[in-house]
C-alpha cells in the first residue's frame, strides 16, 4: 500500500467516524438525551424603563390625533380585525375607513368609544372598531382620525384556513418598556413574523403608583404601535395585568388591560376576554388565563373542554396553546407556580395532541423535551415527568426585556425534561411550512444584535406518525447542523 493510499483510507475512516458521531448526536438530541444550559452571560442594557420624553414614546402631532394604534384578530377565522386607538383632546370619530388601495378607502366601519379612571388618572378616549367581511390574503390600508390629524396604516389578512397554508408567528412575552424591550421589538420587526403571539405581562405599569400607572400604559401603547398597528397581536394576560391595588382604591382585576386590549372571545363562545381561541392560516390557537379560575366546572374549564372538540386538524393541523405561567420550568424564579394548571389541563394537551405550549412569566428562555407527568395518582404512578411522544413541547419565552431584569438562577442539576435554557433577552418565531413540519427559532438580543441561538424542526403531532417522522428526520439531516434538532 502506498503512502497516498494509506492517507486516503485514513481520511475515509475519519469521515465515517464523524458521520456516525453526528448521527448519534442527532438521535440523542431528538430523543431527549442532550440537555444544555447555556453558559452565555449577557452584558445587558440597564433594566430601567425608557424615559417618558424619549422619541419612542412620541405622540403624533395634530389636534386629537389618534395614538397607541394596535390591531388584533376580530373573529374566529381571520377575516376580521379589531382596530384600537386613543384620542386625548375629545372623543372624535370612531370610524375606520379602509380599502385595498393606498389612499383609496372604499369602505367604512363604525366603532365605539370608552374610557376609564385608575386612581385619579383619567384615560384618553379609547376607540375599538371591528372591521369584518375581509378577504383572505389581502393587503388593506386603513385611515383613522379626521382632517390634518388623520393617520394611515395597513395590514395583511392571513391566507384562508388550509392545512398547508404557510405562516410565520412571532412569540414575545414579558416585554415592558426598557431599552432591552426596544431591542427585542426592533429585532422582531426584522424577523419576518406576520402575527405576534403575546404570552402576557405587557407594560409593567403596575410597578408604578398613582397616576403614573395610567401614564405608563399610554407610553407602552405608543411604544408597540410601530408593530402592532400593522399586524395583529394576539393577547394573553399575565400577573402584571391584574393591578389589584387596594391602597389606591383599585380592586377590579385586569381593569386597564380589558379597557385597552379587546379580544375576539365571543367568536369562540368564550364567556371572558381572558380566554378564547382563534384559527389563523393552518393554526388553531388557544389562549388560556393563568390567573382566572380553571379547576373543574369553572367557566374556563368548561369552555376549554368544548373548544378542544371544535379543533379540526384536517383544516388547522397546528394546535398551539398560550398561557402566562409555564407548567414546566427549571428556573428558581416561579418554580412550580404552574403546577395547578398542569394538573388541570396536561392530560387534555396530550389527549388532543397539542403541538407546542408557549408561556412567559420567567424572565429567561427554556425549551423542554416532549414529556408528561399524567400518571401520578397520589398513591400510585410515576411522580415525575417521563418521556412522552404524545406530549407537546413547552417553551418559556418570558424574556422580552422588562425592568425586573433576567431570571439568571436555574436549578442545578438541569432536570431531564429541560432541553435548553439560557437567561437572555430575545424573541421567538414559529415558521409553519405545511401540515407536517415547522421551523422554530429563538433569537437572543446580544448587545443590540439579533443572534439565532436555539432552533429545531417541529413535526406535527397529528399528521406525522413515528415512522413518517423518522423518515423525514433522515431526509432533513443535512439541514440540521448547528443548534437545530428534530422534534
Amino acid at each position: 500500500m502506498t503512502m497516498t493510499e494509506a492517507k486516503m483510507m485514513c481520511m475515509c475512516f475519519l469521515l465515517v467516524q464523524l458521520s456516525i458521531t453526528f448521527f448519534v448526536f442527532m438521535c440523542c438530541v431528538g430523543n431527549g438525551n442532550a440537555r444544555i444550559t447555556s453558559a452565555f452571560v449577557r452584558s445587558e442594557f440597564p433594566s430601567v424603563d425608557i424615559p417618558i420624553d424619549h422619541e419612542v414614546f412620541a405622540v403624533p402631532k395634530g389636534y386629537n390625533a389618534p395614538q397607541q394604534v394596535h390591531i388584533t384578530q376580530g373573529d374566529y377565522d381571520g377575516k376580521a380585525v379589531i382596530i384600537s386607538w386613543v384620542t386625548t383632546d375629545e372623543p372624535g370619530t370612531s370610524k375606520v375607513q379602509y380599502g385595498t388601495s393606498e389612499n383609496a378607502y372604499d369602505y367604512a366601519a363604525e366603532g365605539t368609544t370608552t374610557n376609564y379612571t385608575f386612581y385619579k388618572y383619567q384615560s384618553g378616549y379609547i376607540h375599538h372598531c371591528l372591521v369584518d367581511g375581509l378577504e383572505f390574503d389581502t393587503k388593506y390600508y386603513y385611515k383613522i382620525g379626521t382632517g390634518d390629524s388623520s393617520r394611515e396604516f395597513w395590514f395583511q389578512t392571513p391566507p384562508k384556513i388550509d392545512p398547508d397554508a404557510p405562516y410565520v408567528f412571532g412569540i414575545i412575552g414579558d416585554l415592558g418598556q426598557t431599552y432591552n424591550s426596544l431591542s427585542t421589538l426592533e429585532h422582531y420587526m426584522h424577523s419576518g413574523g406576520q402575527t405576534v403571539l403575546f404570552v402576557g405581562d405587557l407594560s409593567y405599569a403596575d410597578r408604578y403608583q398613582y397616576n403614573d400607572v395610567g401614564v405608563r400604559w399610554d407610553t407602552w401603547g405608543q411604544f408597540v404601535e410601530q408593530s402592532a398597528a400593522y399586524q395583529p397581536w394576539i393577547w394573553s394576560a399575565g400577573n402584571h395585568e391584574i393591578e389589584y391595588m387596594p391602597s389606591m382604591g383599585e380592586v377590579v382585576p385586569f381593569k386597564s388591560f380589558l379597557y385597552r386590549f379587546p379580544t375576539p372571545y365571543e367568536a369562540s363562545k368564550s364567556s371572558s376576554p381572558l380566554w378564547y381561541a382563534i384559527r389563523r392560516a393552518s393554526a388553531h390557537i388557544i389562549v388560556l388565563s393563568s390567573y382566572s379560575p380553571f379547576v373543574t366546572y369553572t367557566p374556563q374549564w368548561l369552555w376549554l373542554a368544548e373548544e378542544f372538540k371544535r379543533v379540526d386538524r384536517e383544516k388547522t393541523p397546528w394546535l398551539i396553546v398560550l398561557m402566562h405561567v409555564p407548567i414546566y420550568n427549571s428556573n428558581e424564579a416561579h418554580f412550580m407556580e404552574g403546577e395547578s394548571m398542569r394538573a388541570a389541563f396536561e392530560s387534555w394537551f396530550i389527549l388532543n395532541k397539542v403541538d407546542v405550549v408557549f408561556a412567559g412569566h420567567v424572565h429567561a428562555y427554556e425549551r423542554s423535551y416532549r414529556i408528561s407527568n399524567i400518571h401520578y395518582r397520589v398513591s400510585s404512578g410515576d411522580p415525575y415527568p417521563v418521556p412522552d411522544k404524545s406530549a407537546p413541547i413547552y417553551l418559556t419565552v418570558g424574556d422580552g426585556g422588562n425592568q425586573e431584569g433576567l431570571a439568571g438562577r436555574f436549578r442545578d442539576p438541569q432536570p431531564d425534561y429541560s432541553a435548553f435554557r439560557e437567561a437572555s433577552y430575545g424573541h421567538s418565531t414559529l415558521e409553519i411550512k405545511n401540515r407536517t413540519h415547522a421551523f422554530y427559532h429563538w433569537n437572543r438580543n446580544d448587545d443590540g444584535k439579533r443572534v439565532p441561538t436555539d432552533s429545531f424542526v417541529l413535526y406535527n403531532q397529528y399528521w406525522t406518525s413515528n415512522e413518517g417522522s423518522w423518515t423525514q428526520k433522515k431526509h432533513h439531516l443535512g439541514d440540521l447542523f448547528g443548534w437545530t434538532a428534530p422534534y
